[in-house]
């Protein structure tokens, strides 16, 4: 029994590990058969790895929020389509590259809907990325100062799901366009991109500011989407 737990822990089998230190502790490792034993240790590593890469993928991501989609509040009058929630939770908008977004005032739940259906995309596997726009922008102006702004866009091009959180709270400089732009490019058709945004689509247009460019990001991002309208006042004030 030793040596079985021995060669268990040096191959890194750590699911099966536990449970056969289980079986052992309960003494039920007699009662089931070869077959039966072996499907239960390999249903066990399975699992085991499962949860390892969505806690990597969880923690890689920095979620503004740890949140679930089943903790979210389908509440219709405030813009919550529960067909469309089922539809995204599904994940099928990621494998077609599809965008999500998510407008409504502040404080009435864009973040953690985003952060809810980045868990999601986490759980199925999927490589996350979750950014406030802002420090997103001036991380691109430090990694164009350090010289390392292609490694950084390839990085934010190999993730399936970019979610943009607070955009357009500030117009964009001249090479925030084109950086905004860039990015949007690399995805588009191929990984889905979720902005959330206190301002409804229509006034991103004048946030981005030069017409070929927003122009070109807009017709990416619009065409293609599932919009999210949240409706009324912030939940904090009912608070």
């Amino acid at each position: 029994m030793m040596q079985i737990e021995s060669q268990l822990s040096r191959l890194r089998l750590h699911g099966m590990s536990r449970t056969w230190q289980a079986l052992l502790e309960t003494r039920r490792q007699h009662e089931l058969s070869l077959s039966d034993g072996l499907e239960l240790l390999l249903q066990a590593e399975e699992q085991e790895r499962t949860n390892n890469r969505f806690e990597r993928l969880r923690k890689n991501a920095r979620f503004r929020y740890q949140a679930s989609v089943e903790e979210l509040t389908m509440d219709a009058s405030r813009g919550m389509d529960k067909a469309l929630i089922s539809a995204l939770a599904t994940g099928e908008y990621l494998s077609k590259g599809e965008s999500v977004l998510i407008t409504g005032s502040t404080g009435c739940g864009k973040s953690f809907l985003a952060s809810a259906l980045g868990h999601q995309a986490c759980a199925q596997g999927y490589k996350v990325a979750y950014y406030n726009m802002q420090k997103l922008l001036l991380k691109t102006k430090i990694s164009r100062i350090e010289g390392t702004i292609d490694k950084l866009f390839e990085n934010i091009s190999k993730t399936d799901l970019l979610i943009l959180d607070d955009f357009g709270l500030t117009h964009l400089e001249k090479q925030q366009q084109l950086d905004l732009m860039e990015m949007i490019e690399d995805r588009h058709g191929k990984s889905s991109t979720m902005i959330a945004s206190q301002l409804p689509v229509a006034s991103w247009y004048d946030v981005i500011g030069e017409e070929t460019i927003a122009d070109a990001i807009l017709d990416r991002l619009v065409h293609t989407s599932y919009r999210i309208e949240f409706k009324g006042e912030s939940l904090r004030k009912k608070r």
